[in-house]
């Protein structure tokens, strides 16, 4: 079964827009557990722009379901974060200062070595991890030597093709996914799956253990409400 994490950075984002505690990020936390979310995603950046690094330590003393943090481990900081809070899975993400979203995966061919090394730090903690890859076979099956557990599919590419055909636009997908179980990495997906997307993907991608859903998900919770929304994108996920 495919779990769903929320990312609840837009939520920070708010927040930090006015200053103060509206919208309450710890509740808003716990209510996505409340509501079937089975895991909780956050990605803090150096500008703390949105999650900022108190907010993993105190998320850190609530979530009860999966906690996922994201983020660019050439930051000392991150690391640091990360291995002060020991979350059940961290997704390296090769962000530049100042991106305002992720737009690309690792090389893991060019970053082998570097791969390594990382991923040996947060796995000696005990901490699961996962990297931020492409959809092409070449990344996914050097991704297998850097001892990564799972491979994060970046599926831009997917949603921006998605309505021009899915066929064509999943394609990549299936085979870079079929690569993965061939070198025994789990899978996990995310960056613009949506309610229109995400059951075709779900339904089509061999093996996917997680999804990641932040901007899209929130966007829908003004109109449908958070809980609803929830429970909508679970249903695209398991009906």
């Amino acid at each position: 079964m495919t779990r769903l994490s929320v990312n609840i950075n837009k939520i920070a984002t708010l927040r930090n827009s006015r200053g103060g505690n509206n919208p309450d990020l710890i509740q808003v936390a716990k209510d996505c557990e409340r509501f079937g979310a089975q895991g909780i995603t956050v990605h803090p950046r150096p500008d703390e722009r949105h999650i900022r690094y108190n907010d993993v330590f105190e998320l850190k003393k609530i979530v009860t379901t999966e906690f996922n943090i994201e983020g660019n481990c050439q930051e000392q900081k991150f690391i640091d974060l990360v291995l002060a809070n020991k979350p059940e899975q961290v997704t390296l993400v090769p962000d530049v200062l100042g991106q305002i979203t992720s737009n690309h995966g690792w090389d893991t061919i060019k970053n082998q070595d570097y791969l390594k090394d990382m991923i040996k730090v947060f796995k000696d903690a005990d901490i699961r991890v996962s990297i931020f890859v492409d959809p092409l076979i070449e990344m996914v099956e050097a991704a297998a030597s850097t001892g990564t557990d799972r491979v994060e599919l970046y599926t831009e590419a997917y949603a921006h093709e998605y309505h021009k055909g899915k066929e064509t636009a999943i394609a990549p997908y299936i085979k870079a996914a079929e690569a993965a179980q061939k070198v025994g990495l789990g899978i996990n997906a995310g960056h613009d799956l949506d309610l229109h997307n995400l059951r075709y993907f779900a339904e089509n991608i061999p093996g996917l253990q997680e999804v990641s859903i932040g901007h899209a998900l929130i966007s829908d919770a003004l109109y449908y409400g958070l809980e609803n929304t929830i429970q909508m994108y679970l249903r695209q996920l398991h009906s």
